[in-house]
């Protein structure tokens, strides 16, 4: 039997009228399934594959931490919400979270996209204007070129940085703090640097404590590097006044780069987790990287409160 055909041709770019997102659990209500094409998540012919699917719920998921205190936010007044999106890459995170929550917005609201790479910046915005979302800017910088670039503003209201690789995510908290960021949203990668200091230094530590042990074996380092960095991480935004909460990311099954910090801003006390942070840092024999920490300005900083 022959199928019949549609009543009226779809719009150009539009998904055929057989695969609507009504039709298709995965996708929000008022998800553009043209967007979810264009950004390679849905295929031409509105299909979702296994690997699509799990990068949808990977972004669906994030989205549930960020969608509450975007809301926060708006809740307090001013004039918008301005949010800051570290490493962007194709930009998924960004275009999904004006999908869902900024193009409903005419308050001035804006995500700034960060990513060295040109061409991904060159499609991030041409995509942008095809799909009129004015409130989205790309930018070719790094993570710490942008915290002196004149191009973003002086505060920022949310800063998220996602698998942000090695001493990225560090700039990313870097930036933040400048910007009195009110929130920041962290999925840590590859965390290369403590570990590279604590196998520097090994030799000189092993006979001087036990705890030694947690990082003799070139495993262990990696996996002990990799958890202490984003210890002191915690310690370093919680020394800046942050209240910080740690989650596992569950439902990014195909990495297991699967840890997730909150910080939100509450002016708490600085000097305990100040004064943990250079213990951690002298303990471990890594007093080398207090710089990277802060770790002589909080100390001044504590001590004014």
């Amino acid at each position: 039997m022959k199928r019949a055909e549609p009543a009226a041709k779809a719009a150009k770019g539009a998904v055929p009228v057989t695969t609507s997102a009504a039709a298709m659990p995965e996708i929000r209500e008022g998800q553009s399934v043209a967007l979810l094409q264009e950004l390679h998540i849905l295929t031409r012919d509105g299909k979702m594959n296994q690997d699509s699917r799990r990068k949808l719920k990977q972004v669906y998921h994030l989205y549930q931490f960020i969608e509450p205190l975007l809301k926060e936010v708006r809740a307090d007044g001013g004039a918008g919400v301005s949010l800051v999106d570290h490493g962007a890459g194709k930009s998924y995170l960004g275009f999904i979270l004006y999908d869902l929550f900024f193009k409903a917005l005419d308050d001035g609201s804006h995500i700034y996209g960060i990513e060295t790479r040109e061409e991904l910046v060159a499609k991030s915005q041409e995509l942008a204007k095809k799909f009129n979302f004015p409130g989205m800017s790309f930018l070719p910088l790094s993570v710490a070129e942008s915290t002196e670039s004149t191009l973003l503003p002086e505060r920022i209201d949310m800063v998220t940085a996602l698998h942000a690789c090695n001493t990225a995510t560090d700039d990313a908290i870097h930036f933040a703090l400048k910007k009195k960021a009110r929130f920041m949203v962290l999925v840590p990668c590859c965390q290369a640097e403590v570990a590279t200091v604590l196998k520097k230094n090994k030799a000189k530590s092993l006979g001087k404590s036990a705890l030694t042990e947690l990082w003799r074996h070139p495993l262990h380092t990696r996996e002990f590097g990799s958890q202490i960095t984003n210890v002191l991480r915690c310690l370093q935004l919680e020394a800046h006044g942050y209240q910080v909460n740690v989650t596992e990311l569950v439902g990014w099954e195909h990495s297991m780069k699967n840890e997730l910090i909150i910080a939100s801003y509450k002016n708490l006390p600085r000097q305990r987790p100040t004064e943990r942070l250079q213990e951690v840092l002298q303990t471990l024999g890594l007093e080398e990287m207090g710089n990277r920490f802060f770790t002589e300005q909080l100390a001044k900083a504590a001590v004014a409160q």
